[in-house]
C-alpha cells in the first residue's frame, strides 16, 4: 500500500486494526510485561494509540524493540519525540525512581513525564484523577457557555435536550476511581451551575428540585449510570483482560460503584 487510511473514516480504525493486529500478538506472545491474575498486560491499543507496560526498564525495551522492528518491516514510522515514559508510583505513593535509565526509540531518548493524555484521558504517576476532572470541568464550561450563548431564546424543553447532549457526557467519567472532594465538588457546582444559567433559575435555588421538577439527571445519578454502565459492559466483554478485572472484587471500579450508591462517592 502507498497510503494510509482514510482520516476520520468510520472504517479506518477497524482496517488499521487488522494491519496491526500481528503486531500485538507478537507483543503478548512475548509475556513480558504485567501480570494481573496470572494475565500478562503488556500492550493496550486503539488503532495508532498503543501503550506499553513493564515492570522494568528492560522490559520496556525489549517491547519497544519489537514495535520498531515491526515498523521497519511493514513501512510504519513512530513519532519519537510524541512517545513519553511515564513511571508510576508504588502502592504507597511514596516510592518514585529518581533517576530511570534511558529508554530510547530511534535512538531518540524518549521524554518522562509526571501526566499524560491517552485517548483524551489524563493519566497520572500517582493514579489519582483530579488532573482529569480539572480537564473535564473547563471543557463542561466552555459547552455550557455556549448553549447558554446561542440558543438564549429557545424554549424550555429544546434547552433540556441541549444540556443532555452536550453537557451530560462527562468523558471518562466512570474511570474516575481517586480524586478529592474539592475536585469532584467543583465538577458538579459546575454542572449545577449551567443548568441554572440556562434555564434563567435564581443562583441558590436547590438543585435536586430543579431537576426533579425537569426530569433531568442530577450529578450523582448521572455519575451511578455510568459507572454502572461500564462495569456491566466489562463483565459483558468477550475480552479475557476486561472480565478478568471486571471479576476481581478489589476491582477501583466496583469499589467506586459501591461508593456512589451508598452515597460515599
Amino acid at each position: 500500500m502507498e497510503c494510509g487510511v482514510r482520516q476520520g473514516g468510520l472504517t479506518s480504525p477497524l482496517l488499521f486494526n487488522l494491519y496491526i493486529n500481528e503486531l500485538i500478538g507478537e507483543l503478548s506472545s512475548t509475556h513480558t510485561g504485567c501480570y494481573i491474575d496470572n494475565v500478562c498486560v503488556n500492550n493496550i491499543s486503539y488503532a495508532d494509540d498503543m501503550v506499553l507496560l513493564g515492570p522494568t526498564v528492560g522490559a520496556i525495551r525489549r517491547l519497544l524493540n519489537i514495535c520498531a522492528s515491526y515498523a521497519r518491516e511493514h513501512g510504519l514510522t513512530y513519532n519519537a519525540k510524541k512517545s513519553k515514559i511515564l513511571v508510576f508510583k508504588g502502592k504507597s505513593g511514596v516510592y518514585v525512581p529518581v533517576c530511570v535509565p534511558p529508554i530510547t526509540l530511534y535512538d531518540v531518548e524518549l521524554q518522562r513525564v509526571n501526566s499524560f493524555r491517552y485517548l483524551g484521558h489524563i493519566v497520572t504517576d500517582s493514579l489519582t484523577d483530579d488532573e482529569d476532572l480539572e480537564r473535564e470541568s473547563r471543557t463542561l464550561a466552555v459547552r455550557g457557555n455556549m448553549i447558554a450563548r446561542r440558543f438564549a431564546r429557545c424554549s424550555v424543553p429544546v434547552k433540556i435536550t441541549l444540556f443532555k447532549a452536550y453537557c451530560q457526557s462527562l468523558y471518562a467519567s466512570s474511570l474516575w476511581v481517586s480524586y478529592t472532594r474539592r475536585a469532584a465538588r467543583v465538577l458538579r457546582v459546575q454542572y449545577n451551575n449551567i443548568f441554572r444559567m440556562l434555564l434563567r433559575l435564581p443562583p441558590h435555588c436547590s438543585a435536586s428540585l430543579m431537576f426533579a421538577e425537569t426530569h433531568t439527571d442530577g450529578y450523582d445519578a448521572l455519575i451511578r449510570k455510568k459507572v454502572g454502565s461500564l462495569l456491566r459492559r466489562l463483565r459483558d466483554s468477550s475480552n479475557g483482560i476486561l472480565r478478568m478485572i471486571a471479576s476481581r472484587t478489589d476491582c477501583p471500579i466496583q469499589h467506586r460503584l459501591m461508593c456512589v450508591v451508598i452515597g460515599k462517592g
